[in-house]
């Protein structure tokens, strides 16, 4: 019989030393995470671009605080979304010294109604004088379904009647620009308008650098056989002009937009459409994906 072959006793591990340590835990760390997977892990997104909402700035002191509630709507419509406000003249913020504040992206929304020279010259200058942000201008607010809805409500609210009535008549008054198309987008903004009002006549008429006048659109309608006149008052906030139009009605006169709903929700289809544009996808696209519409 063959004797077993003796083996030798097993020495006793000895205590580690504080660099054995360090490299056990390495070596049993790096093997448990080698086994973990990670699933569906991702970059953090970055901040989305600064909704920079461009008023035009009034003396009158209710302006401020109206845009100001327009903005907080717009805050809790996309809670996250960075809102700051600029003027192009007469208030504080001014727009230059908003963008001189920001870094990163930022697309300038105009609280204006129709491509007048502010939005068309002086919002991209505004730009060119921030080279250091990436940006873009979006659209006027003017003309859509959403301003149209704003405007409807508030002569609803000025007391004119929600039927169509032969004797009925609207002045749709804007501020009124030397551009064309702010005069066509005036008259677009009226036809939408006429349409929630099933078709009561709505005439654009202007405060400032274009005709007809807020009187002479009254005379006009007044001749034609109306004789009960709205005015419908296509301007964010309390002001001048608003003032102005607001005067020469002969009936119900409707408060500035301010912080309608239907407007800041609009406010944020502008945003969106000039993101959708600056990505380039297509038309269509830019048509369908707005949230807040």
């Amino acid at each position: 019989m063959t004797a077993p072959i003796p083996h030798p006793p097993s020495a006793s591990p000895g205590p580690l030393g504080a660099g054995d340590l360090a490299a056990e835990i390495s070596a049993q760390l790096g093997t448990r995470l080698g086994r973990v997977r990670l699933h569906g892990f991702r970059r953090p997104a970055p901040p989305p671009p600064t909704l920079v909402a461009v008023a035009h700035g009034s003396r009158d002191p209710r302006a401020l605080p109206t845009v100001r509630a327009l903005l907080d709507r717009v805050r809790a419509l996309r809670p996250g979304l960075p809102v700051r406000l600029g003027h192009i003249e007469l208030n504080r913020p001014l727009l230059d010294d908003t963008l001189a504040e920001l870094d990163g992206a930022a697309v300038l929304v105009p609280l204006l109604f129709g491509r007048g020279h502010h939005v068309t010259h002086d919002l991209p200058a505004a730009l060119t004088g921030a080279p250091h942000l990436t940006g873009r201008v979006a659209e006027p607010l003017g003309p859509h379904p959403l301003l149209a809805e704003a405007l409807h409500d508030r002569l609803l609210e000025a007391g004119v009647p929600a039927g169509r009535s032969p004797r009925t008549a609207v002045v749709l008054a804007a501020a009124g620009s030397r551009a064309p198309r702010s005069a066509q987008d005036t008259e677009r903004t009226a036809q939408l308008l006429s349409a929630r009002l099933d078709g009561t006549p709505v005439l654009p008429a202007y405060a400032s650098a274009a005709t007809p006048t807020v009187p002479d659109a009254i005379r006009e309608l007044t001749a034609r056989g109306h004789d009960r006149i709205a005015v419908a008052s296509c301007f964010t906030a309390p002001g001048r002009f608003a003032t102005r139009c607001a005067a020469a009605a002969p009936g119900p006169a409707a408060a500035p937009l301010g912080d309608h709903p239907a407007l800041a929700r609009l406010v944020l289809h502008r945003y969106d459409q000039a993101l959708l544009a600056r990505t380039g996808s297509d038309p269509e696209s830019a048509k369908a994906a707005t949230v807040a519409v």
